[in-house]
């Protein structure tokens, strides 16, 4: 930020004669915390009406004890629960405010935040984004972990409505609790590793949250069961994954398509503890990054004491930053830029108030807070230090568009293993349009092949689709009967008679009609001793005719014996029957015969 400002107070073209500042704090990413310290941002507006910032030395009219400040804006905050209370307090002086890194969706309300802009673009793209990753891989059955708060609420929703109308199912939905530990990390691991068939787990989380369940992973000895795919809260942060890279590897991270201030590296490499007085946190960040102690400010024109320091590395005056302990952080642009919006909108507005007169005139500095944000700062177009276009939809949010990037191990010269994140794709909101190089990808374990993550296999060729209650993507496959096919992959249905299905259970088919062809063998013989039977039959039957009325054919029973030999005769016939082709008439004799 205070490179930006003295960008623009060196500028002869932005606001040529009028110098910017500003007043910088710390919100400890707390939400309380950050109201608390914003009330500073509106002290001027609050003395004007406490009796206390007037003096009267020779009562005479009161004046004021000290110059007012200025507020033309808020650059910040970074969390998007921060910036929620911010911009709930700041409204109510109508105070405009710029983040660099909110994505809360809730921002995007101008009935509520009506005061409210941001460089970065809402988080219902970057959900977009994740869902059109999952899809994109045929991944099912997913997982899915949000920090408790606005920023990881909002992406829950948005990632849930888009996964629920594409068909994607989440097997788990775990919620990261403020200040959690590692115990509560265990818990959510184990959770996850309850469904094991969910392989992916999608990550909308802050960046503390992820490093702490990648912690847990490790500690669980699980270091590539899971394939993770992260939000911006991840994005590509190497101190997240400092110690874990083996767990982290292969993760698809989204991040916001930013590009590296050439300007701000030298910027940044040229500070020192001595020449950055005006940083209060220069010094910290410096025996941090060092890992050394610095001498106290009486201490600085003396030579160091070493002897006072006896167990203390003590910083060298000759270090410096380069590149093996810096990288540019990726949200510095949407920084700069959020600065340079306020400039821009403040530049245009002096033309039309002051007429270009080289200071801020009444007009400007008397100008409506909320006129100011509706007509000026929102209306702003520029191009930036990175040569991007800046500008503000009617939501006051900024253009989506992300990078995607996976966390790889490279093996080097020497056989030497280093971790980094290898840019594979982009994602744009224009058309919702993902663009993946699916050959850069490199998985965990060193895999080419991206993981499995469903619930289950399609079913095969002709069994019967049992879907599980409450849960679409999960499903038993069960076979149907010999003689059902499938009306649809949920549905058997018995064939109609005289048909039967096919291998596949498409359909059935008409049975075809078998019956025994005169001119076999097996028809022949048959045939032959019917015709012996029959012959024989009707030559006793004439004989009985011939002697009806002789005493033997009496004897025996005459009427009896006529009902035995035609029985006989229609037992030879029923052969016939049986060989003929099967019509209505032949199956009907059949059955009485």
């Amino acid at each position: 930020m205070l490179f930006a400002l003295d960008k623009i107070n060196n500028d002869t073209k932005l606001l040529p004669g009028i110098k910017l500042g500003s007043i910088i704090l710390d919100t400890c990413s707390s939400d309380s915390y950050a109201l608390n310290q914003s009330l500073e941002f509106i002290r001027a507006s609050i003395n004007t009406v406490e009796s206390s910032a007037f003096k009267c030395e020779d009562g005479s009219n009161p004046t004021p004890r000290y110059e007012m400040k200025t507020i033309t804006g808020v650059v910040g905050g970074s969390y998007s629960e921060v910036s929620l209370q911010v911009a709930n307090l700041l409204r109510l002086f109508r105070i405009p405010q710029v983040s660099y890194a909110s994505t809360g969706t809730s921002l995007s309300d101008k009935t509520r935040y009506d005061f409210f802009a941001r460089t970065v673009p809402p988080d219902t793209f970057q959900a977009l984004a994740l869902v059109d990753l999952v899809q994109n891989f045929n991944w099912s059955y997913v997982s899915f972990v949000s920090s408790e708060g606005q920023y990881g609420d909002s992406g829950m929703t948005a990632f849930l409505r888009e996964a629920r109308a594409r068909n994607i199912c989440v097997a788990i939905n775990e919620k990261v609790p403020h200040s959690a530990n590692e115990t509560v990390f265990d818990q959510i691991l184990k959770s996850l590793m309850k469904k094991p068939n969910a392989k992916v787990v999608v990550l909308f989380v802050r960046m503390e949250d992820a490093r702490g369940l990648l912690l847990a992973a490790q500690r669980a000895n699980q270091p590539n069961f899971f394939t993770w795919i992260a939000s911006d809260g991840w994005g590509k942060e190497e101190k997240l994954v400092l110690g874990v890279e083996e767990v982290a590897q292969g993760a698809l991270t989204v991040e916001l398509q930013s590009s590296k201030i050439e300007e701000f590296d030298k910027y940044m490499k040229s500070l020192t503890p001595f020449n950055n007085k005006r940083n209060p946190w220069f010094k910290e960040y410096w025996e941090d990054t060092f890992e050394c102690k610095l001498p106290s400010e009486d201490e600085e024109d003396a030579s160091f004491n070493v002897e006072r320091y006896e167990n203390v590395t003590m910083c060298s005056p000759n270090i410096r930053i380069d590149e093996s302990v810096y990288n540019q952080e990726s949200k510095v642009q949407f920084v700069i830029d959020a600065v340079y919006a306020f400039a821009h909108a403040l530049h245009n507005a002096w033309k039309d108030k002051c007429f270009e007169v080289s200071e801020i005139c009444k007009e400007l500095k008397e100008m409506d807070g909320g006129d100011f944000y509706k007509y000026y700062l929102l209306n702003v177009s520029f191009t930036d230090l990175a040569g991007s276009l800046v500008r503000f939809d009617e939501s006051g949010d900024g253009l989506g568009r992300y990078n995607i990037y996976n966390y790889q191990r490279v093996i080097g010269a020497g056989n030497v293993t280093t971790y980094s994140y290898q840019k594979v794709g982009e994602w744009y909101e224009e058309k919702y349009y993902l663009k993946i190089d699916e050959d850069l990808i490199v998985w965990n374990e060193g895999n080419r092949t991206p993981p499995d993550s469903i619930c289950s296999y399609p079913c095969a060729t002709g069994l019967q689709k049992i879907m599980q209650q409450g849960d679409t993507c999960c499903w038993i496959c069960n076979p149907c009967r010999d003689y059902q096919y499938l009306v649809d992959e949920f549905t058997c249905k018995d064939c109609e008679n005289a048909y039967w299905p096919y291998a596949n259970k498409s359909g059935c088919y008409p049975l075809p009609e078998q019956y025994m062809d005169w001119n076999s063998y097996f028809a022949l013989v048959p045939i032959a001793i019917a015709v012996i039977g029959i012959t024989l039959t009707l030559f006793v039957i004439y004989t009985f005719i011939k002697h009806i009325e002789t005493p033997i054919v009496k004897a025996s029973g005459r009427e009896l014996s006529f009902i035995l030999l035609f029985g006989i005769t229609f037992c030879y016939l029923m052969t016939f029957v049986l060989l003929a082709k099967p019509t209505t008439l032949t199956c009907a004799l059949q059955r009485f015969g």
